[in-house]
């Protein structure tokens, strides 16, 4: 079923984009929670770097993924990427590294 020239799978991909982005909003409502609490006990905690970092890619994500969801086809899929990519980046430089 095609619903404005878009496919399937270009509507799961940017579903499961819309996901990733919404958990990198929740992550960083995580992370100032325990920023919050670290503060307030005196115990380690994320820092400011890890705030901003997670805060400034959640942002991009969200306004990448609106873009998703308002383009059908092709732009619509190359922003869905680009929520995988910066979810990625965001994790393999704030998680792995």
């Amino acid at each position: 079923m095609r619903d404005g020239g878009s496919s399937r799978a270009g509507a799961r991909l940017r579903g499961f984009s819309g996901v990733l982005a919404g958990g990198l909003v929740a992550l960083v409502l995580a992370l100032v929670g325990a920023w919050v609490v670290a503060v307030q006990t005196g115990t380690p905690g994320p820092g400011l770097n890890t705030l901003v970092w997670h805060a400034g890619a959640a942002v991009a994500a969200v306004l990448v993924q609106r873009q998703a969801d308002r383009r059908p086809g092709a732009p619509g899929v190359w922003a869905a990427l680009a929520v995988l990519l910066i979810t990625a980046v965001l994790l393999a430089v704030q998680w792995l590294v």
